[in-house]
């Protein structure tokens, strides 16, 4: 991965006087292009390095620098902690408890006292989920085609991607890329991809900024919702919109309102409720929902009879 490969290779300038690229490439196990990409990525991140040509040449940090970890508190530790723990948990290596590790022996001036964040990324895929997002990592920092099936509401289909960022939102993990097949960018769900491969042919970075993952850009709104709830629903709502989402009525149901993207997302959402719910508005919703039950009550009816 190209994060235990920067640390790796300022390990090593820290350590040594001098090293030089094919040397870091065999060691890495990767290109002599790979790691002129990494000291341009290491410069660009403030390390002053130093590259001479020629006899005696090489690649070295600047005389008289150092890394001083005496500007970082005791907080700043936990929060860093805090992080790689979260990272830990849904990693397939052991990398990051041995990071952990490192960190803590070295510093246990700045650690006091219990934890207080506990981050866990981890979920019902885990087993599934880790590969994926060590195979995203790799091919991300050696700059690496990927190669999966991808499974969408629209159908399935067989994606080669230009990958650039693993995010994790929305409680799921995404990797957004370069797709050669749309011949744009997009967002792709870990969980709906089958088949992750990394691919030995590399590409060419494009111009690309962190994606705009907003709310306001990827679901604009468009569908005013209006329905009724039971009471006892207050904790789904609240915990899914927010405690402004709806107001109650006398008769204690709370009158919802919302903007929604997508019709078929909203049917959906509104089935998990049963019959504690009734929506009001849009009609459409309504004549979809009274289509369904028609439907499952004919199914169930067939069924038993």
């Amino acid at each position: 991965m190209k994060i235990d490969r920067l640390i790796g290779i300022l390990s090593v300038l820290l350590q040594e006087e001098k090293t030089t690229a094919p040397e870091l490439a065999e060691r890495f196990e990767v290109s002599r292009r790979t790691i002129n990409r990494d000291i341009e990525d290491l410069c660009k991140a403030g390390i002053p390095i130093q590259t001479t040509q020629g006899t005696g040449g090489g690649i070295s940090i600047m005389s008289g620098y150092r890394m001083d970890r005496t500007i970082l508190t005791s907080k700043d530790m936990q929060m860093i902690l805090a992080g790689l723990r979260s990272l830990d948990s849904v990693s397939g290596s052991g990398y990051y408890g041995q990071l952990m590790e490192k960190i803590q022996a070295g510093s246990s001036e700045l650690i006091s006292g219990r934890d207080s964040i506990l981050i866990d990324l981890s979920s019902w895929y885990g087993e599934t989920l880790a590969p994926k997002i060590e195979t995203m990592q790799d091919a991300i920092g050696e700059r690496h085609l990927v190669k999966f099936r991808y499974y969408a509401p629209s159908g399935e289909s067989n994606r080669i991607i230009e990958p650039y960022y693993l995010i994790f939102r929305w409680s799921s993990w995404y990797l957004w890329g370069w797709c050669l097949k749309k011949k744009d960018f997009r967002l792709f769900k870990l969980n709906r991809m089958d088949k992750v491969q990394k691919l030995e042919k590399s590409f060419e970075c494009r111009e690309v900024s962190v994606p705009d993952l907003s709310n306001e850009k990827l679901f604009p709104g468009g569908i005013k919702v209006k329905a009724l709830f039971e009471p006892d629903q207050k904790w789904r709502l609240v915990e899914e919109f927010g405690p402004s989402c709806f107001t109650e009525r006398d008769d204690g149901r709370l009158l919802f309102a919302a903007d929604y993207t997508d019709m078929d997302n909203l049917i959906n959402w509104l089935l998990t409720f049963g019959d504690k719910a009734e929506v009001l508005e849009p009609k459409e919703a309504r004549e979809r929902l009274t289509r369904l039950v028609q439907k499952m009550t004919k199914i169930y009816k067939e069924n038993k009879d």
